[in-house]
């Protein structure tokens, strides 16, 4: 196990964000997997007026994305669709060290270490991308 990816706050959140927190009933829901890695995230959102209100998931899959998913549930209640979409490329950014976390997003800092670490940017994103799946499914129950 790398160490420096797997901190114990990184654990924690890991292992908090292996609990299935699946919504019923929900607005929208998208399934995302990572076929190079195995990684599975399935996300559900409840919206009122176009806001973010609840958040659940099922993750399944390494550490990091588990992490991520977590990670993610704490800080995106009360995003609209854009902010969201701005999460995810802020979150990019950052992981290609050509940006900065900010706001709801800096909670993502604990996965500093994974910037030195491209193959395992995807399990940071996957949730990310996930949820701008969903939000592209406003509309659509799924």
């Amino acid at each position: 196990m790398n160490d420096d990816l797997y901190q114990a706050e990184i654990i924690a959140r890991a292992r908090a964000g292996a609990l299935d927190s699946r919504l019923d009933p929900h607005d929208v829901r998208a399934t995302i997997d990572n076929p190079l890695c195995g990684d599975r995230v399935m996300l559900d959102l409840r919206l009122a007026d176009g806001v973010i209100s609840v958040i659940g998931h099922r993750t399944r899959g390494c550490a990091l994305c588990q992490a991520a998913s977590e990670t993610l549930r704490r800080c995106v209640v009360g995003a609209t669709g854009a902010i969201a979409q701005n999460g995810r490329a802020q979150m990019q950014a950052y992981l290609t060290a050509a940006g900065t976390l900010d706001g709801r997003w800096a909670a993502f800092d604990a996965f500093d270490p994974v910037r030195r670490h491209p193959s395992r940017h995807s399990c940071v994103l996957l949730p990310f991308d996930a949820l701008v799946e969903a939000l592209s499914g406003i509309g659509r129950q799924t």
